[in-house]
């Protein structure tokens, strides 16, 4: 007999009555688990895995994210973090993170089309591993994600055109109708639809944005996880726009209270998903040396603005230097261009090289000792800044101070620089190149009469 049983008394055993109700009727049950909080939420460990009720019974819910269809011989729950840790057959642990949000779950959440829940407070510290390069002398489980945990039911997700199709064609199938071929153009269509994502917005208690994020939908409850840091100010550098395309942050927060929205964003449209939910990042008081962390964000949020401007600097420069080069390639075989085009794409070639010196000086084949003595590259400055602070907690070095103030003053004159090759320098050559009837090359329009 592998039915399911699952017996209850509330007469100390005089009488027992069934809330196995609508659980797997082959799965038989090993164990089971009430909430110290919330009595009516059970936790039960069948042949063929894990389910949850929120109802005492009356019905249940398959636990399957990230779990596989297994024997389930034990579950326990650990109350510090409202985890619950789940033993299987095979000798196999799972550990659910803070099922809390479980207790909040009722037939009324479950009917609404989005629901936030609410969110325990973050703890603040710089993640590090102890494990080192000590290979498999020991095993180290998977921690839970670092941050702030953002818990949120769905009821359903958008469907894209690809799937609403899909759809009518199976009922079409079984209805043994004729399936219409979509165009050419409509699969090309479907398949450059945007599909549905989640925009996440984190904001401090003075309502100014903190972090945006994006993440996948998806139906029922998922989790979404802020790191708790900054926007990232680095380049979006990608050769086709994915709207889950991971995204690190910057430099972390400070401590205090903040709150975050979401939304779904489908063919455009941006929809308000449940309410705003308020939250609290708290310092873990594990620190040796003493610190100001105002001070310390104060100024990363410097470091990080100058970061953005130096970085696009050297990405203009880049990408200006590959237009040069395309533009004297072309005009090597044009009639009359050593006269007066050739030089002038020279010069500039020549000022392109000296500001990508200034960033970047001579690269080391082994180490920067290496090199004779010589300014400065103003990347490896930057570089050694941000390093030197970004994983720490303590007060920010002078050494870290002088080198931001030597930024300030041999940064601008190069962002200057490239300003004016750009917006002179650069037009001057285009038009020579147009006069001269030389083909295609970057940023030129051309022209048909």
């Amino acid at each position: 007999n592998f039915k399911p049983y699952i017996l209850k008394s509330t007469d100390k055993g005089k009488t027992w009555t069934s809330i196995a109700s609508d659980l797997p009727e082959n799965g038989s049950v090993h164990s089971i688990n009430q909430d110290f909080v919330k009595k009516d939420l059970l936790f039960a460990g069948t042949e063929f895995g894990a389910f949850f009720s929120i109802n005492g019974g009356k019905s249940w819910v398959q636990l399957k994210s990230g779990l596989p269809v297994i024997a389930v011989h034990d579950v326990t729950i650990q109350k510090r973090e409202s985890d619950l840790v789940i033993a299987t057959f095979g000798r196999g642990f799972y550990i659910i993170d803070d099922y809390s949000p479980l207790r909040a779950l009722t037939e009324d959440v479950a009917k609404q089309d989005s629901y936030m829940f609410d969110i325990k407070d973050a703890l603040l510290y710089i993640p590090k591993s102890n494990k080192g390069s000590q290979g498999a002398t020991y095993f180290i489980a998977k921690n839970p994600e670092y941050g702030a945990v953002f818990s949120l039911y769905l009821k359903e997700v958008p469907k894209t055109a690809k799937q609403i199709r899909q759809e009518q064609d199976k009922k079409l199938f079984k209805e043994g109708k004729p399936i219409p071929q979509p165009s050419w153009k409509a699969l090309e269509d479907e398949g450059k639809e945007i599909p549905p994502y989640l925009l996440i917005t984190v904001r401090d208690d003075a309502g100014d944005v903190v972090r945006t994020m994006t993440k996948k939908p998806s139906k029922g409850i998922q989790r979404i996880n802020w790191d708790l840091k900054y926007d990232n100010p680095n380049i979006k550098d990608k050769p086709k726009f994915d709207p889950f395309a991971k995204d690190g942050g910057g430099v972390y927060v400070m401590p205090g209270k903040y709150n975050v929205e979401v939304a779904m964003v489908h063919n455009g449209k941006e929809t308000q998903l449940g309410e705003k939910k308020e939250f609290v990042v708290k310092p873990v008081k594990n620190k040796t040396l003493p610190s100001d962390n105002s001070e310390i964000v104060s100024f990363q949020k410097k470091v990080t603005k100058l970061s953005k401007a130096m970085n696009g600097t050297l990405k203009l420069t880049q990408d200006l230097m590959k237009e040069v080069n395309m533009m004297q390639q072309t005009a090597l075989t044009l009639p009359g261009a050593h006269e007066k085009l050739m030089p002038a794409i020279g010069k500039v070639k020549k000022e392109l090289d000296d500001i990508l010196f200034k960033f970047n000086g001579v690269k080391a084949k082994a180490s920067w000792e290496e090199i004779p003595p010589a300014d400065m590259p103003l990347m490896n400055r930057l570089y050694n800044i941000i390093y030197t602070q970004i994983n720490s907690s303590s007060n920010i070095t002078t050494t870290s101070k002088t080198g931001y103030e030597i930024l300030n003053e041999e940064f601008p004159p190069v962002l200057d620089k490239v300003k004016e090759i750009s917006t002179k320098e650069m037009v001057d050559l285009r038009k020579m190149m147009d006069e001269m009837n030389a083909p295609y090359t970057p940023c030129r329009i051309p022209e048909w009469k």
